[in-house]
């Protein structure tokens, strides 16, 4: 596996310079905290621990997996020793409230931590992942009896939390839910049924998990309008938060994965477990949703990890290995060929790695404000803001989730590519990568999923495009002071006015054709995402470009002046070669539904 640097500079850049958190934090009730020099020394501290302690145990952990035995689970050797590491460390805790044992730090520091503790070792990251969500739904949701039992464990880490919705029937259509909660004499009540995919549902690194599980009441409504929530823990929990007897929920097995193989992924069975409701019910789904929205920021999340480490590895591999001659002459004279890093097609590769985890990253840190701005509102009880801040997260999120991870996986192959035949050798660690990828584009909601959600709900249902126009404003005011320059931010920003416009038009035109087409948004939806992430992304590097052009004229930068020219660089590579894939895309979103549906579905088959 390629070791692994924290790109602390880059993320310094963004915090500081281009999203001026310093200003955002000075907004939040819970920012005063987070100052600079506070934040550096969080950024330094969890640096350390994924450099020394998570990033490398990550090839090993691939290559040993999780073992299962009679129920029991696990995990691969150090993990265990790690996770210590990782909640003593206070790690879990960084942006709960101080009552249940946190440090009260707003959510986008648990975000930026999330970001280096995923690309150093993404299996890993899954087990206290889950409980971030798990948090959150408790403290929206949950009673404050239900507050006190369970999440001064869970912030401190010492226990963990997972989410339980699919079924062996059923995974995106929860409508077809089966499993029931029978009520009980003193409250609580007996839940059964068996939950598939359960990531970190099963392992050794914690002396007590709490699940929550998705299930029926009798009598409920059908469909997703009969769904609750409840809390089922592995074992059973006093007042006062003490562990008690074992509950019966057991895990009948794992799976034995493409990747992530160090991330117990299990199957759970609820024999008459004792649960207990949370919020009203057949109100779960919407609970639900709230552990579901941290999870997906958190899946956008895991593309720019895999970008990264890909591209770390790339890097070095192309610097180190000699093939040939440059095209242009000799570079390195005193060796027999050239470095890879000399070839341009290699090059390349590189630069798309490069642009999607530094582009993605902005993307991400600069919607990690809002999720911020929506933590505050939540837990401050204020119900117009907390709408407010949803509503935009929600067109933030299916475009974070799915485009990122789809370049993301793009970038873990290109990582491959670079390293040739070696590339795909266990002992290198590329092709893990590109295996762990793979699985982001799949859970907590596929591509077609979130475009579906994006396109369907957000675009057309919700705000009849509104969103996309409230976004491409921000594009077009940025823009427009740029424009006239002759320097690459002005070309970079008279593209962005272009592109302000036609996705305005690309969205009014679906939303047209749909009231007469009902399969169009299904055809349209993934292209419209994709068409969105490059737009979206082509902004943020421009973002980036127009800072570090602004740092390197009047020298009040950090870095060496060759950090901003080569993020002025990137985004002209951005620009040149990535973006125009977006036309493809527009074109694909409004090309006539019948190429897709026309087909007779026994033509499929080749008999």
């Amino acid at each position: 596996m390629p070791s692994y640097k924290v790109p602390l500079r880059d993320m310094q850049f963004l915090i500081n310079d281009v999203l001026d958190y310093p200003e955002h934090y000075s907004t939040l009730a819970n920012g005063e905290e987070a100052s600079p020099d506070m934040v550096d020394a969080i950024l330094e501290g969890a640096a350390t621990l994924c450099e020394e302690v998570l990033a490398p145990i990550d090839l090993s952990g691939d290559a040993q997996g999780c073992r299962f035995d009679n129920g029991t689970v696990t995990t691969p050797d150090g993990f265990k020793e790690a996770y210590r590491q990782f909640a003593e460390g206070g790690w879990q805790g960084l942006s709960f409230p101080e009552e249940f044992g946190g440090q009260n730090l707003p959510a986008s520091v648990s975000l930026f931590k999330a970001d280096m503790v995923g690309t150093a070792n993404w299996a890993f990251s899954m087990y206290p992942g889950l409980s971030m969500g798990c948090i959150n739904t408790l403290l929206e949701y949950g009673s404050d009896a239900q507050k006190k039992q369970y999440l001064p464990s869970l912030v401190s880490g010492e226990w963990t939390g997972t989410m339980c919705l699919t079924e062996p029937h059923c995974g995106t259509d929860l409508a077809q839910t089966k499993t029931m909660a029978e009520p009980q004499e003193d409250g609580s009540y007996r839940l059964t049924g068996t939950k598939i995919f359960i990531s970190a549902g099963e392992h050794d690194l914690t002396s007590n998990i709490v699940h929550l599980v998705l299930a029926r009441l009798p009598g409920a409504p059908k469909g997703t309008r009969g769904i609750s929530l409840f809390i089922v823990p592995k074992f059973l929990v006093d007042a006062d938060g003490a562990i008690g007897d074992r509950n019966t929920v057991n895990c009948g097995s794992i799976e034995h994965k493409m990747g992530i193989k160090a991330s117990a992924t299990a199957v759970l069975n609820f024999d008459a477990a004792t649960a207990y409701l949370i919020a009203e019910p057949n109100q779960g789904l919407e609970a639900m949703f709230t552990f579901m929205n941290v999870a997906r920021l958190g899946t956008a999340i895991q593309g720019i990890c895999h970008a990264e480490r890909s591209f770390q590895g790339a890097l070095a591999y192309a610097q180190e290995r000699r093939s040939m001659r440059a095209l242009s002459g000799t570079k390195d004279p005193e060796f027999g060929a050239d470095a890879l890093i000399w070839h341009p097609d290699v090059r390349r590769m590189l630069l798309t790695q490069k642009a999607i985890a530094e582009g993605g990253r902005a993307m991400i840190y600069s919607v990690a404000k809002v999720a911020d701005h929506l933590s505050e509102a939540t837990l401050a009880g204020d119900t117009a803001k907390k709408e407010k801040y949803e509503n935009e997260l929600g067109f933030f999120t299916p475009i974070l989730k799915g485009f990122l991870t789809e370049t993301g996986l793009e970038a873990a192959n290109l990582g491959i590519q670079v390293f040739g035949g070696h590339g795909y050798i266990h002992d290198h660690g590329m092709e893990q990568i590109a295996r762990d990828a793979r699985i982001a584009t799949l859970y907590e909601g596929t591509t077609g999923i979130q475009a579906l959600d994006l396109l369907g709900r957000k675009v057309l249902l919700a705000t009849k495009g509104k969103c996309v126009r409230d976004f491409t404003k921000v594009m077009f005011d940025f823009a427009k002071q740029h424009a006239l320059a002759g320097t690459p931010l002005g070309k970079m920003s008279r593209s962005l006015l272009k592109r302000a416009l036609e996705w305005n038009v690309l969205t009014t035109r679906i939303m047209l054709r749909a009231r007469s087409d009902r399969e169009l948004v299904g055809s349209a939806s993934v292209d419209y995402l994709m068409y969105s992430g490059y737009v979206m992304m082509a902004y943020f590097w421009a973002l980036q470009a127009g800072k570090a052009a602004e740092l390197l004229a009047n020298g009040k930068g950090k870095e060496a002046d060759a950090f901003y020219q080569a993020k002025i660089q990137t985004a002209e590579f951005y620009f040149a070669r990535l973006l125009p894939r977006a036309n493809a895309h527009r074109t694909c979103a409004v090309a006539p539904t019948k190429a897709v549906m026309q087909m007779d579905n026994n033509h499929f088959t080749l008999e």
